[in-house]
């Protein structure tokens, strides 16, 4: 070997060995960094000079298997925010917040009322457990209609995260495409876009395609494209209020809708999914629920013409303005009639005479023991109702035995979503963790890597001073 080579080679391969100290001292940089893949310096041998290839550690099955977990989780964790919102209207059942409570205790002061019916005060008793159980139910259900406008403003804010990351994508594509094609180390391009890959999918599920030249393209998990050489729009229309009869609008990506009933082929997961969920499923199932209570109670108490078998009942103890029954747990009230707050006269509960005609009125004679009416808003209170099948309650319950089921229902449902967050967080925890071990960087072997480097420089020094003494001694024997 001429010395010429041998210098060559010392610098070629003090060259590599800077690289390569390069790419140890960037992966003990990112040791911390989840986003940051381990990167890999291979030195490549030719008939030229020794050179350093960089890539960078991957597993494709076990980020998209990270991906899919961590938009399954964010939707059950937004499912699970809801139904923790809505328990709220229950609350502890040792301090007796809930409808089922109230219900019971209007049970208990109509059974007072009714042992002794001369006594103003039981009877005004009667109808203030009344009145604090339509304010429960107009409570609970102002409740449910705040958290399905927060799902609402949530969901907007999601579609302007997509929006933006999909922007951030588009340029950090480019800058992988564009390095790839010159040559240059896209490792860290790689990573970049990866990392707005893992924002991305906590916002809605997706999956990728790679292309020549390293060009990547997303596509929500129902097929619909979100960048395919652009970013694709996506939009919603969120609302300012809310109230039972809203219908929320749908998220659409191209102008076409990939939630709700309109949607061919609707999202599966993401933050958005689990915000749907809540927002036009469970709380409107809960609304159905009180609802279905509230339109129980108007008819339980609800004064009949005792002159006709047929006779249609009129507003008694509860009521509500009229029109639609959606969304009638938010407006009924007690009727004015029977709350002395309002001059009404508490005695009409006994009596009867809440409407017009003497065919309302029970106690004719108004005999101070008259607790027929009373005795008989008991038993109506107890009677079984039908209850409709979208409101998961039993086929047929009385008002009180539905309460508690609209409760367990909440509460089993609310449990069954703790659940699922808690198994697909592990499921997540295990991706990530498989995906760290094969891809993340450990400090200890790139600290032994660095000292190798350390002993490998060593030595091309030490052979770039031999050759330069010799060379040195070489031109001192030609003077």
């Amino acid at each position: 070997m001429s010395l010429s080579v041998a210098m060559k080679a010392a610098r070629g391969a003090l060259q590599a060995n800077a690289t390569a100290t390069g790419v140890v001292s960037r992966n003990i940089a990112g040791v911390n960094d989840p986003a940051y893949s381990r990167k890999i310096a291979s030195l490549i041998t030719t008939d030229g000079p020794v050179r350093v290839v960089v890539s960078r550690a991957s597993d494709t099955l076990l980020f998209d298997k990270t991906l899919h977990s961590t938009s399954e989780l964010a939707g059950r964790t937004e499912i699970l925010k809801g139904l923790t919102s809505l328990e709220d209207t229950v609350g502890d059942t040792a301090e007796g917040r809930s409808v089922s409570a109230k219900i019971s205790a209007v049970k208990v002061a109509l059974a007072n009322a009714a042992n002794q019916p001369n006594d103003l005060n039981l009877a005004k008793a009667a109808v203030a457990a009344a009145k604090d159980l339509a304010r429960t139910l107009n409570q609970a259900s102002a409740t449910i209609q705040k958290t399905r406008l927060t799902a609402d403003q949530d969901i907007a804010k999601s579609v302007g995260t997509i929006n933006d990351l999909l922007g951030q994508f588009d340029k950090a594509n480019k800058a992988v495409v564009f390095g790839t094609a010159s040559g240059a180390d896209i490792s860290d391009a790689l990573d970049n876009r990866d990392k707005i890959l893992a924002q991305l999918s906590q916002e809605i599920g997706i999956h990728t395609t790679v292309r020549d030249g390293n060009d990547m393209a997303i596509y929500a998990d129902n097929g619909a494209p979100l960048f395919d050489r652009l970013a694709r729009p996506v939009t919603f229309a969120s609302n300012s209020t809310f109230t039972a009869s809203t219908v929320g609008s749908a998220v659409l990506i191209d102008g076409i809708p990939v939630t709700g009933n309109s949607s061919m082929m609707p999202l599966q997961s993401g933050r958005i999914v689990g915000l749907m969920t809540v927002r036009d499923e469970a709380a409107v199932t809960y609304q159905k629920q009180l609802d279905a209570i509230s339109v129980g109670l108007i008819n339980a108490f609800a004064e009949v013409d005792k002159t006709s078998s047929t006779g249609a009942g009129l507003a008694g103890l509860f009521t509500y303005p009229g029109g639609s029954t959606v969304g009638v747990a938010g407006s009924i009230q007690v009727n004015a009639k029977a709350d002395p707050e309002q001059g009404g006269n508490p005695f009409t509960l006994r009596d009867g005479g809440m409407n017009p005609g003497t065919q309302y009125t029970y106690n004719t004679t108004n005999a101070a023991s008259f607790s027929d009416h009373l005795r008989a808003l008991q038993s109506a209170l107890d009677a079984a109702r039908p209850f409709t099948s979208d409101t998961e309650l039993p086929a047929s319950a009385s008002l009180l035995t539905a309460a508690g089921a609209s409760a367990s229902w909440l509460e089993a449902t609310r449990k069954g979503a703790s659940k699922r967050v808690d198994d697909e967080s592990a499921f997540l925890d295990t991706a990530s963790t498989a995906l760290s071990n094969a891809t993340g960087v450990n400090r200890d072997e790139e600290v032994a890597k660095m000292l190798e480097l350390e002993k490998s420089y060593a030595a091309s020094a030490k052979l770039l001073a031999t050759v330069n003494a010799m060379l040195q001694t070489l031109l001192d024997a030609v003077r």
